[in-house]
């Protein structure tokens, strides 16, 4: 028992969050994420940010997390916009446009899609017991 407590602890260790945050080419790139994440990335400008290749940033975003960076960037996005819903009376084209969406309509649909409700809907609480998606 003892070994394979000591074994998938160390698996955990490759692969996660705090793995990510250690690997030299993900962490860099997260933390541009985090810093600016309203900005209108793509994987070839974040690939060029943290000076590899967009195969080798996809390939270790993948390997790390579980998802290309722009998924991961679109879950961050929604997990702030619910955070800034649910602690703000900012309304909901505001909350988008600080998020990184470009029109109220992309980020409902998105969220929605996430959350299983509306922004609006979801802010008065009636709906959170769906809950934020899975944390980054």
């Amino acid at each position: 028992m003892l070994r394979l407590y000591l074994h998938e602890q160390r698996q955990a260790e490759l692969t996660g969050w705090l793995a990510a945050l250690r690997d030299p080419v993900v962490g860099r790139a997260l933390s541009l994420l985090h810093t600016d994440p309203a900005r209108d990335w793509s994987v070839g400008e974040l690939s060029r940010s943290v000076a590899v290749s967009r195969t080798v940033l996809l390939d270790r975003f993948q390997q790390l997390l579980g998802r290309p960076p722009i998924r991961y960037l679109t879950q961050w996005r929604l997990n702030l916009a619910s955070g800034l819903l649910r602690t703000t009376g900012l309304g909901v084209a505001e909350v988008a446009g600080r998020v990184g969406y470009r029109s109220e309509e992309a980020f409902s649909r998105a969220f929605k899609r996430a959350f299983g409700a509306a922004p609006a809907h979801w802010r008065t609480g009636q709906d959170r017991a769906v809950g934020p998606i899975a944390p980054p």
